[in-house]
């Protein structure tokens, strides 16, 4: 049976632009909790962007951040990967200097900004939930270069074949949103990071569960059995699933469902 749950957060978990977690997902949160079930929010946020989003049940479940490059369980941080600071801050140019395009920096507690706008602050800041930090270059940020984002915000569509010619072959990239595209170190997956608690809590891909709507969430798609693809995602997504739901909530309550007879 089940023994860990993970999911993804915006167009998975998070719906139709929703920017908190219903009250019945934290509910069977808990409830399969009970049954040592453990959740693990799996996206490609920041840390304290999840805990926030996750409150009520912070210290119960698992964080798989920044797309894998943070894995976080109970305070304690099980393993990150950060990429090259050298060709990082060469990548953050190109993107600097691409029209309609803004970088976002993570660090490990913060995301570093140098806006060309406060439209793009502010969204940072009050419409996604991130810690921020303003720097005036990023040569200042000192700590580890954990994922670096393209946000655009006419759609990322107008840049992704741009930016994947120029660094696919130093970074990993992937188009994690309608606006927006990650990079983060070669190694780095959710699907590696879904292992590293595979491991820790000595589960297998037979009792694994895992939802995604976007290309960043495939390689969970591999490592878990019960795969869920959303159907609002593309037909790729769907197809690389072994299932499809419209919201994680009605799979949860399955589950708890059987664990409860």
């Amino acid at each position: 049976m089940v023994k860990l749950i993970a999911s993804d957060l915006d167009g998975t978990l998070l719906l139709d632009g929703a920017i908190t977690v219903s009250s019945e997902a934290i509910d069977y949160i808990k409830k399969l909790n009970d049954y040592e079930v453990v959740f693990v929010a799996a996206s490609g946020r920041q840390y304290p962007n999840l805990q926030k989003l996750f409150q009520d049940v912070q210290t119960k479940i698992g964080y798989i951040c920044e797309n894998g490059a943070l894995v976080k369980y109970q305070g304690e941080t099980i393993c990150k990967y950060p990429m090259d600071r050298n060709m990082g801050l060469k990548l953050m140019e190109d993107i600097q200097n691409r029209e309609g395009c803004e970088v976002l920096l993570s660090g490990e507690d913060t995301s570093y900004l140098v806006p060309k706008s406060k439209e793009y602050e502010d969204h940072m800041r009050n419409y996604v939930g991130n810690n921020v930090t303003i720097v005036s270059d990023f040569s200042e940020v000192k700590e580890d270069f954990l994922k670096i984002s393209v946000y655009e915000k006419k759609g990322i569509g107008g840049s992704s074949d741009y930016f994947a010619d120029r660094w696919n072959d130093t970074f990993k990239g992937t188009v994690s949103g309608e606006c927006w595209m990650d990079f983060v170190a070669p190694e780095v997956n959710k699907g590696r990071a879904l292992m590293e608690f595979q491991q820790l809590l000595k589960a297998t891909k037979d009792d694994t569960m895992c939802f995604g709507d976007s290309y960043n969430d495939l390689d969970m798609f591999k490592v878990s059995l019960y795969s869920y693809a959303m159907t609002s995602a593309n037909s790729e997504i769907r197809a690389a699933a072994r299932y499809v739901t419209t919201t994680v909530e009605d799979v949860l309550h399955d589950v708890y469902q059987v664990l409860s007879r």
